[in-house]
């Protein structure tokens, strides 16, 4: 005879399984604020400066982060809302809106350079990739301004993927950029084929550096790295002047963080500089 389970066990089964229903509830719950959104226009873009290191009060770019707007005004960050729907058809939606918001931009301003994030899955999206076509050899010579963010692990998950893809996409005159360089699994054979423009090393890493030795070798291990590929580099979550300043002596090209910028509805340019000019390099 096959003994029956202690009855301890159904007791601990319940909760269990009533905590997996609540967490799956509230993600088609955010799912649905986040598809109402995009209905209704609330899924905004907000602009946080990449500054040049030599130069902080230069912007080299922006980077646009996607924001969603409650019926109240109150703004969610990405972080809040897009591990709910990046995987599926809301995902791919929310990148088509940052393309749209981010070619707009940039025919706007001929000064302005702008970065925004794109997921493996919009990829091989027929609309996202249409309307980057159609921005193309247009007026202000835009796509030459814009900067495609992959993160390493999106970058990873399907290397050939994402080899074809830039190779395709460089046509028309984009630059790339690795995000959060270090956090993930780095493929050096990949990383070597993927050719990046630049890399935004994990703020993780950068937060606090001037006075974690880990941290120090790590940073000036993915910063050579990069500069044996020519790739330009971007420290991230930059917020302690003092960071700031051993990074710099690290020879960092630009930065991005609190210190210099937080995200806000509109690009705050510095009057009479042109900052279109499209280089490999971002320092």
């Amino acid at each position: 005879m096959i003994p029956l389970p202690p009855i301890d066990a159904f007791k601990l089964a319940e909760p269990v399984n009533g905590l997996a229903a609540c967490r799956l509830e509230a993600r088609a719950r955010l799912r649905f604020k986040v598809a109402r959104a995009l209905a209704q226009g609330r899924m905004v873009f907000h602009f946080q400066p990449v500054v040049r290191a030599s130069n902080p009060g230069f912007p080299a770019f922006y980077e646009m982060l996607a924001r969603l707007q409650l019926p109240d005004g109150r703004l969610l960050a990405a972080g809040a809302f897009m591990p709910a729907v990046e995987d599926g058809e809301l995902g791919r939606a929310i990148d088509r809106a940052a393309l749209a918001a981010g070619l707009k931009a940039l025919a706007a301003d001929p000064r302005l350079r702008v970065s925004v994030n794109v997921s493996p899955l919009s990829m091989g999206d027929a609309g996202w990739l249409d309307m980057l076509a159609a921005a193309q050899g247009g007026a202000g010579n835009v796509c030459s301004r814009l900067i495609l963010e992959v993160t390493e692990t999106a970058a990873l998950r399907d290397p050939e993927q994402t080899i074809d893809f830039m190779q395709y996409v460089r046509g028309s005159g984009c630059a790339f950029a690795l995000d959060d360089f270090g956090a993930g699994a780095t493929g050096f054979r990949h990383f070597r084929d993927f050719r990046f423009d630049f890399v935004k090393i994990d703020g993780s890493f950068c937060r606090g550096v001037h006075s974690q030795p880990d941290a120090q070798v790590l940073v000036e291990c993915l910063a050579g790295i990069a500069r044996h590929f020519d790739m330009g580099t971007v420290a991230e979550h930059i917020e302690d002047e003092a960071d700031a300043a051993w990074l710099r002596a690290r020879g960092i090209d630009c930065f991005q963080g609190w210190l210099y910028g937080r995200p806000a509805a509109e690009p705050v340019l510095p009057p009479l500089h042109d900052v279109t000019e499209p280089t490999r390099r971002v320092g």
